[in-house]
């Protein structure tokens, strides 16, 4: 999970490279930037199906319009589960037996767009699509082997949320957001197999 303890410094970095600034700072104007802690919970799954905080978002924005929002986002999610010991039949003449730890590693990236309401406001809701790739990888870990297998997809996730601000002229607030997201990937690893990822969430974060 090496991507994890990465996107967790840059996040660290960028918040407080942030907290620095003078609160109606913005690096770019008409922008905004989101980094969130992010729950998931996995849907119609049967690896690693159990929701987890093991996640973040990172976007930002331009206004290309008064209300129209659009920039590119990453983030990631990470869902665990233990399997109890088990026989595992791998084939002809092949069995396993051995209790595992399931993790599926998700990582999407690309285009967020949004539609925004109530811009001068202390609550200021939005409608947002996310567009973009996604890679994620199935790992089963036993006694101190790990067996996995990573794959590509494409990614969409439709999002609502509200982003507040105290003083709706200082830059720098609170974010809350739902979403729901739907990749293409599928794999198989050992008997498990995964045919799409389907999940839903919530994002709490900080807004600038």
């Amino acid at each position: 999970m090496k991507t994890a303890k990465y996107l967790k410094t840059i996040a660290l970095c960028a918040v407080t490279a942030f907290a620095a600034l003078p609160g109606k700072a913005q690096i770019f104007p008409n922008t905004y930037i989101n980094v969130d802690w992010q729950v998931g919970v996995p849907l119609g799954g049967s690896f690693a199906d159990k929701a987890s905080g093991w996640g973040m978002n990172f976007e930002g924005g331009y206004f290309v319009t008064p209300a129209v929002t659009v920039g590119p986002f990453i983030s990631y999610q990470t869902n665990l589960e233990k399997i109890p010991r088990q026989t595992i039949t791998l084939g002809s003449g092949n069995s396993l037996t051995t209790n595992q730890k399931h993790a599926l590693f998700q990582l999407p990236f690309g285009i967020a767009s949004r539609y925004n309401w109530l811009k001068d406001s202390i609550l200021q809701p939005y409608a947002g699509l996310k567009l973009g790739a996604s890679y994620a990888e199935m790992s089963s870990y036993y006694y101190v082997v790990k067996q996995y297998t990573d794959t590509w997809g494409f990614y969409l996730s439709p999002e609502i949320g509200v982003s507040i601000f105290p003083d709706p002229g200082y830059r720098l607030g609170f974010h809350v957001s739902l979403y729901y997201s739907y990749a293409t990937n599928s794999g198989d690893l050992l008997v498990y197999s995964v045919n799409n990822l389907n999940n839903f969430g919530v994002r709490v974060g900080i807004s600038f």
